[in-house]
């Protein structure tokens, strides 16, 4: 935003400070200048600010000068603007609040006989026309001038309506379903049910918060005028704004907290400029508020101060006498604060301390201003105090550690993890924590567990992720679409589910390849990575710990199981001892189309927290054995329906320290097999440490091998 120092100074008339000066205490205390641009003698210089969102009260000249004031301890102007007395009304002006969960305040004031016009530069030393012009802020009459100088000058949205177009008087309430409303830009919008509108007492005359209504803007043959300056609830401004794609100046205060208090001075600031062109005020203000919010804003409960506390969480300064009590009180009244003494603790009875009782010597309660919404606890006036004190003025010191640094209890399979997957040939990446609602239901491995954003940037960062794969596919996409053809990604991060009441946090690791993979020979050409190479960097990454039992298995297409973002038919589970620990396999043809992706796509995620019951597998030296191994082959009929991963485990069940290795030599199709069969050649390798094998021990081992195959469904072939 753009700050003039001609106008701070207005309200700071003690200020000696240069520009460039000023500038850069402002920053030092959070308060960014990120650019000064002279404005010629006379004019001092534009500040370009960048205001963090949680300080909606720095969004205005007034709000910085406070803060000057503060740091330099500055006498700040007080904002008063004397009006005429009023004009005894016939009957009070109506306002009702229907919406009283959205609006908190409304205050009215009617001014008759009003000259709409150019505006003048005249308004108490303020050189509205000179600020505008400096500004670059395009002047448009003396109605909407002086609106758009009270939130430049102290922050607080206003809108002057022409009361001759006003039917009985204001209700603030929820549109009704269908209600048009054609707003100041032209735009004839159809409002929906939950959208926030100020309305007369026939139809609605604005989008309350964000901009006024085209039928009674003000124009040059308004004589009457309603000046509106209210408070209204942050989320309800936010979500009408979204919903019909605005963002005012209004709506961008409102959306942030704005100030419960500074309704009646913005509104005597907008009815003193337009009654310098005639006119007279006909009844008193109306003030219209809601209970409820104002104690949640302007009448919040103090917040108990120990000077102790602070010294002790803030630590020495290089100032000798460092942060006193004298210090703890003029910064954070000259920030708007009051401060009561508590009662010193020697002086109490016995029993806990009542309200407004002490809590030390050198302890406050600290009433909050309504402009500060951001200070909640006893560490934000710290904050505060801190800030304005200088974060250049604390010694540097190192805080005391006397314990060496301990790594987490899963950092060393954490580590393990990333290890197997690099080794793979896969590089690591990192994604998004947010999804959307969409790709969410997708890939959640719970369904109905997704934890869904209150404010979200956007619809395509609505919720928070259930799974790691929809960042995992957004990277790799967008790879391929900028010709990136061999791709190996991995992500170890944090996925998310339960409720917005109780969120749980899981480690997950997604991964993701495509391309082609260079054949160690060089007599066999390059071949398309496909789901065994795959399934090789799940065994690598899983092998790093201790398994008795892995194995790979698949559900059938119409049983809906598999994960709906995997090819039904080229997808596998992972399953170690006995749990389900990921899925895996190519990314299913409908979600490639909706991404545009062509290419084969193999991508994964392993639920890590389920690996991480298991131990690292430690490795083990073995002496190679002196003695002759002796290698058998079985020439085995097994059903399709039989995986390999069946004979496997019934081999490993056996558990025959002889038995070092068996494999898959050969697989073939023959015809005079029986229907829906196929043979398999089992080779199996058997080795003693500490003998030769003997014919007769070799005999009892290929028995066994035959009766557990058998077992798993297969025969030996005739």
């Amino acid at each position: 935003m753009k700050i003039l120092t001609k106008w701070l100074r207005e309200y700071l008339p003690g200020m000696v400070a240069n520009d460039a000066q000023l500038a850069e205490d402002l920053t030092l205390r959070g308060i960014a200048v990120e650019g000064i641009y002279p404005l010629g003698e006379g004019n001092g210089s534009l500040y370009e600010m960048d205001i963090t969102t949680n300080r909606v009260d720095a969004m205005n000249h007034y709000g910085i000068a406070r803060e000057a004031a503060a740091i330099y301890g500055l006498e700040l102007k007080p904002l008063k603007f004397a009006l005429p007395a009023a004009r005894p009304a016939a009957r009070p002006f109506s306002v009702e609040i229907e919406a009283k969960d959205a609006c908190g305040r409304f205050t009215a004031r009617v001014l008759r006989g009003v000259t709409i016009g150019q505006s003048r530069d005249w308004f108490a030393g303020a050189e509205v026309a000179t600020y505008f012009r400096l500004l670059e802020q395009k002047m448009i009459s003396n109605a909407v001038d002086a609106t758009n100088f009270a939130w430049l000058a102290m922050g607080q949205p206003t809108h002057a309506f022409d009361l001759d177009k006003i039917e009985g008087g204001i209700v603030v309430r929820r549109a009704r379903p269908g209600e048009r409303l054609k707003t100041l830009d032209g735009m004839d919008r159809v409002l929906d049910a939950d959208d926030l509108v100020v309305a007369d007492h026939a139809k609605a005359v604005a989008l309350a918060g964000v901009m006024g209504g085209w039928d009674t803007m003000i124009t040059p043959e308004t004589r009457n005028v309603l000046i509106e300056a209210a408070w209204f609830e942050p989320m309800a401004v936010r979500r009408t704004a979204r919903r019909h794609g605005l963002h005012t100046d209004a709506s961008h205060r409102f959306e942030r907290g704005a100030d419960f208090n500074a309704a009646p001075a913005a509104s005597a600031l907008v009815g003193a400029i337009l009654l310098g062109s005639g006119g007279w005020i006909d009844g008193e203000l109306v003030d219209a508020r809601v209970a409820a919010f104002e104690e949640r804003t302007a009448q919040r409960a103090p917040i108990a101060l120990e000077l102790s506390e602070v010294r002790r969480i803030l630590g020495r300064t290089i100032d000798e006498d460092g942060i006193t009590a004298a210090t703890v009180k003029d910064m954070l009244r000259a920030l708007g604060c009051g401060l009561t003494a508590s009662q010193p603790t020697s002086e109490l009875a016995s029993g806990p301390p009542a309200m407004g009782q002490g809590f030390g010597r050198d302890s406050w309660l600290v009433t909050l201003p309504s402009w500060r919404l951001d200070l909640e606890r006893e560490i934000d006036l710290i904050e505060e105090v801190a800030r304005i004190y200088g974060y250049n003025r604390f010694a540097n010191t190192l805080p005391a550690f006397g314990e060496g640094v301990q790594a987490l209890p899963w950092a060393e399979k954490e580590a393990a993890a990333r290890a197997a997957l690099r080794s793979a040939g896969f590089h690591e990446a990192i994604a998004s924590t947010f999804c959307s609602a969409a790709e969410a239901a997708l890939t959640a491995p719970q369904p109905g567990l997704v934890v869904p954003l209150d404010n979200p940037l956007s619809e395509e960062a609505g919720v928070l992720r259930p799974s790691l794969v929809p960042g995992m596919l957004t990277i790799l996409s967008a790879n391929l679409h900028r010709d990136v053809s061999d791709v190996r990604l991995f992500e170890l991060g944090t996925v998310f589910s339960g409720s917005p009441d109780k969120v749980e946090e899981r480690p997950a690791i997604a991964f993701g390849a495509t391309g082609v993979v260079a054949e160690e020979s060089a007599l066999r050409a390059p071949r398309d990575l496909d789901f065994h190479d795959m399934k090789g960097a799940v065994e690598e990454l899983v092998s790093r710990f201790e398994t008795r039992a892995l194995y790979f298995d698949r559900f059938p297409a119409e049983a809906g199981l598999t994960p709906a973002w995997l090819h039904p038919y080229r997808a596998a589970r992972v399953v170690a001892e006995g749990v389900s620990v990921g899925w895996f396999g190519q990314l299913h043809p409908r979600e490639a189309a909706a991404r545009k992706i062509k290419e084969p796509l193999l991508v994964g995620e392993l639920y890590l927290d389920r690996l991480y019951k298991l131990p690292l597998r430690r490795p083990a030296a073995r002496e190679i054995s002196r003695f002759q191994s002796v290698r058998r082959d079985f020439s085995l009929v097994l059903e399709e329906s039989i995986p390999w991963e069946s004979l496997h485990r019934a081999l490993a069940g056996l558990q025959i320290p002889e038995l070092v290795e068996w494999r898959v030599r050969e697989v073939f199709r023959d015809p005079r097999l029986g229907a829906g069969e196929y043979a398999l050649l089992l080779g199996a390798t058997f080795q003693a440490p500490d003998r030769t094998l003997r014919e007769e021990e070799l005999q009892e081992f290929q028995a066994r091998v035959v009766e557990a195959v058998g077992k798993a469904g297969a025969r030996l072939r005739t």
